[in-house]
This record gives structure tokens, sequence and C-alpha cells, in this order.
């Protein structure tokens, strides 16, 4: 089943009304409509190149609820595109209760997931071994700069202000946690390339295939034309 265009409109400014509840800002093009877009010109190439603004995606799995992701790419470089410096990236992700990512490392990517407001986050980790497959290993994780020994499926619980420290092939999903609410975390990582180091542990779509049931209000990061 695709992801409805309708249930895209509607993640978005569920995003937004949360964001705006917890006090946390946007900048002035997560509201640029699809109308708006069609008017810019080289001047927002970096948001193009750099795969800035809202990425909602169902990973191919049809079922948005369970598997899914609604986030805000604040900023980030580019492997595929030259002129863009920064090393580094930062994203705002919207954690409905039990909608989670599917399983998942990165190569190179390393990132922190920050608890930033609303509930509890739940974060399950693992180390992928040589095979790109679950090591059976214990591991060391930091949680606020703290260390802590897990065995491999071991969850930790975010509240809001805390942080994990998620390195290079690490599998990990996370989602927010039943009875605790509407959670907005964040991701604070080096450069972020999802076209090439993201490693999911079972056939997965990075970019969601659409029903366009209804009218596009915003474009999603992968969607925008190109400058007029």
């Amino acid at each position: 089943m695709l992801l409805k265009r309708s249930q895209i409109n509607a993640s978005i400014e569920l995003a937004m009304a949360t964001f705006r509840e917890h006090g946390i800002g946007l900048p002035e093009f997560a509201f640029w409509t699809a109308d708006d877009w069609r008017t810019k010109g080289h001047e927002a190439d970096e948001i193009r190149d750099c795969m800035l603004g809202w990425d909602v995606t169902d990973f191919g799995q049809g079922d948005f609820t369970k598997i899914g992701r609604t986030l805000f790419t604040l900023r980030n470089g580019s492997m595929r595109h030259r002129g863009y410096e920064k090393s580094y990236a930062e994203k705002l992700i919207l954690d409905p209760e039990g909608q989670r990512s599917p399983a998942h490392f990165h190569r190179t990517k390393m990132e922190d997931i920050i608890d930033r407001a609303g509930g509890n986050i739940l974060v399950q980790l693992q180390k992928a071994g040589a095979d790109n497959d679950r090591s059976d290993e214990p591991f060391t994780i930091r949680v606020d700069g703290i260390a802590r020994r897990l065995n491999p499926g071991d969850i930790i619980r975010l509240k809001p202000g805390q942080s994990v420290c998620i390195p290079p092939r690490t599998i990990h999903q996370f989602w927010g946690e039943d009875g605790t609410g509407l959670t907005v975390s964040g991701e604070v990582s080096s450069l972020c390339d999802d076209h090439a180091d993201n490693c999911f542990l079972e056939p997965s779509a990075r970019f969601p295939e659409i029903d366009e049931d209804e009218a596009r209000r915003y474009f999603l990061c992968n969607e925008y034309p190109q400058a007029s």
C-alpha cells in the first residue's frame, strides 16, 4: 500500500503544531508551500541539494503508524554536490507512540539522539557484525556522557533532556514510549548521506512511493522542483 499524500500533509501539520507547542521554532522555508517553491531560484539551491526540509516516509512498508518517520532536516552537507562544506547535520523528529524506523545502522555516520520535549523515547541497540547482521557481543554506549554496558537488543529509555550517542555500525530503532504522548526528538550527527550510508536489516525504501489522493501542500526534501 502506497503512502497517501493526505497522510503526509497531516503529518507535517501535526509536526508543525507539536514543535510550536513546545516552543521549537522552524526556519521560514519550513512553511513554503508547493506554490511558493515554484518561485524560488538558485538562492535556495542549498536547501535542494542538501535535502533540507520535510521528510515523511513509510520506508516502503505500507504501515505508516508502525514503521514511519516525520522529520525536518535543519542543516546538512552533501556528498553528491560540490560547494557545501558542512560536515554535520541536525534534524527534528516527531515521535508518536510506537512509530519507528526499520532496524538499521550507518556505515560512517555518528549521531546523538536527543529527547527534546514531550514524552519518553525508547531506543533499542545492537552492534552490527562483520557480515552486516546482528552481533551477539556486548558493547558500550554513552548516555549523556555516562558509559553503559549493554547486551544485544537492550532498550534504554530517554526522558526529555537526555541523549544517547550512537556510533557507526550500531543497529538502532527508537520510538515514543506508550502512555507518554507525542515526543519531539532531535538528531545531531556527522554529515547525513541517505543515498549511501543507510544499511537496513530488512528490505526498505528510504523514500516512499506516494498515492496522490489529495493536493500536495509542502514538498518533501526529495521532491523539490528545479530553480525557476
